[in-house]
């Protein structure tokens, strides 16, 4: 999508996207290999009784599936940030995840003219419909002239 075709209170959807244990693992040993993600003996004794993804990986599959849906072939080229992020419940093996992405702000720089301003809550959630991540990210786009 283009910079112009994104408007307050938009809601994007996307989705599927079924985590595999192979993908948990995979992810979890490379980057957040804490035992409740990468070890399935001590994590079925722990506080979530099994497995969980790492809240860094669920963030990966919302951006995959924000890019799929909204950001190919757009002006976007960098985000400052997020505003806050948060992991409701826990993401497993097997979940059924699908995006849900509502437009908060759409804007112009004054500064810049041709720096365009997206702000955007991401949700996704699981096959039980229970949200599983929750942010609210800034997106910026570079358009060709000013607006």
């Amino acid at each position: 999508m283009k910079f112009a075709e994104f408007h307050v209170g938009q809601v994007i959807e996307a989705g599927p996207c079924v985590l595999s244990e192979a993908e948990l693992l995979q992810f979890a040993r490379a980057y957040d290999p804490q035992w409740f993600h990468t070890d399935a003996t001590a994590a079925g004794d722990g506080p979530f009784g099994g497995l969980i993804a790492s809240g860094w990986h669920t963030c990966a599959i919302a951006m995959r599936l924000v890019v799929e849906a909204a950001l190919a072939g757009s002006e976007s080229f960098a985000s400052p940030g997020l505003q806050y992020v948060k992991w409701p419940q826990p993401v497993r093996a097997g979940d059924v995840l699908r995006l849900r992405a509502e437009v908060i702000s759409v804007r112009v720089s004054e500064r810049r003219p041709t720096l365009g301003i997206l702000d955007w809550q991401w949700q996704l959630f699981n096959q039980r419909q229970l949200c599983v991540l929750d942010l609210q990210a800034t997106s910026l786009f570079q358009l060709r002239e000013a607006r």
